[in-house]
């Protein structure tokens, strides 16, 4: 009786070791499952509405699956064509693969003119996965064609934009009949500050961008200009007019004389919570949806690259940055401290320049992507809100986050412990956060995900294009002063090479007005 006890034992113990394994290894690695093509998921604007859906770099997604309909986490190659003509012949493109860290792989291509009659093929091992080839109806502008289909309305409903948000609905609050007549000379005198303040008063009318711009640091109103011209390519803006604010913090204050005047309605990049400005997605990230796959080496694409495994990052926090705020002197202090914890230092000395002796040296600047061989990613505002955030939610580690009364068009919809790790505005928390990260390993990396999924849901290319678009389409709504071009404005023309494509044009074009 107690050898057949002894047995069973045996054979428990046995079957638990095997189990066990198989758990970890997948009970036939993963990479030994083959991708099975008919469950393997194709998805994403760039196949799904490439011709409504005009970016710089138009993109997708795949990620295999087995036969039994359950992810594989191993990188795939595909092979990838584009067919389509053009006015030169062939379609010509540009194409690259990201691997991300999950086993999926996000895809672009950017168009080098408009083509037609395209088919998009996706393969794997040969065979075509769901959907494939992609028979995409009508023609696929470039980016920089003049082809504007119909008004704001009609496009957010066409590329699936969402109706409404958060942050653009509480900024609006404020500011529901808006009378440029009475309150336009008033804006410009209250920021005649040549040497601190710079901004522009743009009028947008029949399509066509116009703007005069005040200070001396006038140079930011490339981004605005660029982000302006690509929506009025894509469809009809609605005319209104506005006053943008070409530097990093928010100018129109709570209280003072906005008590009794009522605030003025001034476009920012940044917003925080001492401030009525109107919250636009910051120039950084309207950049890299602008350029992506341009000039850019970092956007919310490229930076989802697969990087090192989380079992092999380091197992401490990092930052790197410039000293624009006490609290980043007080990281690299905290990182000495700590070293086993935290690895902090700074690259440049502008605001702190009589303290490098006892925060220095300085060290070289790094690639974002090297950033993600730790497992903990620190955020600590700048002189405002620091705008490495989405590129950091976006990575492959976890991010620790500062409390800040500064805010991105974004913030609102973050929630703590669900989309990053919080720490004190001075700072006085955060080892213990770093701590609590490493002894919860599974519930840190839980994080780490609700974060990607957030920035796949919110900021990517075309997020970035609704968000713009929403915007104006709510803010002149309020607008209750005629639409004129003012004295003293100059008209930003669109490129050259906008005016030479084949479509059908629902606004007319330069001096056709």
């Amino acid at each position: 009786m107690e050898d057949r006890l002894r047995l069973r034992k045996y054979v428990l113990v046995w079957l638990l070791i095997v189990l066990h394994s198989c758990y970890f290894a997948s009970c036939g690695n993963a990479a030994d499952r083959a991708v099975d093509p008919k469950k393997s998921r194709v998805w994403g604007p760039g196949v799904e509405m490439p011709d409504r859906a005009t970016l710089p770099a138009r993109y997708f997604f795949i990620e295999p699956r087995d036969a039994d309909n359950q992810k594989i986490n191993e990188s795939q190659k595909y092979d990838i064509h584009i067919i389509g003509q053009s006015r030169f012949g062939s379609c010509r493109y540009r194409l690259n693969q990201i691997d991300r860290h999950d086993g999926s792989s996000i895809v672009r291509y950017r168009l080098a003119e408009s083509c037609s009659d395209v088919t998009i093929h996706v393969r794997h091992n040969e065979a075509h996965l769901t959907g494939s080839p992609f028979a995409i109806p009508g023609t696929l502008y470039s980016e920089q064609c003049y082809c504007p289909q119909g008004s704001v309305e009609e496009w957010l409903e066409t590329v699936g934009c969402p109706a409404g948000d958060p942050q653009i609905d509480m900024d609006l609050i404020p500011f529901r009949a808006i009378n440029f007549s009475s309150l336009r000379t008033r804006m410009i005198q209250q920021y005649d500050k040549p040497g601190s303040i710079s901004h522009c008063n743009y009028v947008i009318l029949r399509n066509q961008v116009h703007r005069r711009c005040y200070g001396q640091h006038t140079g930011f109103s490339k981004f605005m200009d660029t982000i302006l011209l690509s929506l009025a390519r894509k469809f009809t803006l609605p005319d209104m007019e506005m006053f943008v604010n070409l530097g990093d913090w928010p100018l129109v204050k709570k209280g003072g004389p906005s008590r009794t005047t009522g605030p003025y309605p001034i476009f920012s990049w940044c917003g925080s919570d001492d401030t009525f400005d109107i919250v636009m997605p910051t120039y950084d990230i309207t950049e890299s949806t602008l350029e992506n796959m341009g000039r850019v080496m970092l956007d919310m694409l490229s930076v989802q690259r697969r990087g090192l495994p989380w079992a092999d990052k380091h197992a401490k926090a990092f930052w790197r940055g410039r000293d624009a705020r006490r609290e980043r002197l007080e990281l690299v202090a905290l990182s000495r401290r700590y070293p086993e914890l935290l690895n902090a230092s700074l690259t440049n000395f502008f605001f702190f320049r009589d303290e490098e002796s006892e925060f220095g040296p300085r060290v070289a600047h790094i690639s974002m992507h090297e950033f993600f061989d730790y497992r903990y990613q620190v955020n600590v505002d700048g002189t405002v809100a620091a705008y490495r955030l989405p590129y950091l939610l976006a990575g492959s580690s976890v991010v620790l986050k500062q409390d800040s009364f500064y805010y991105e068009h974004f913030y609102r919809k973050l929630v703590p412990m669900r989309h990053y790790i919080p720490f004190e505005a001075d700072l006085s928390n955060l080892v213990q956060q770093i701590e609590w990260a490493r002894e919860n390993d599974e519930k840190a990396r839980e994080i780490r995900d609700n974060a990607n999924a957030f920035i796949n849901a919110n900021l990517l290319p075309l997020d970035i294009y609704c968000y713009h678009a929403l915007l104006f389409k709510e803010y002149a709504k309020y607008i209750v002063s005629p639409i004129q071009v003012q004295p003293g404005m100059e008209k930003i023309e669109q490129p050259e090479e906008a005016y030479h494509c084949p479509c059908e044009r629902t606004t007319l074009p330069r001096d056709e007005l």
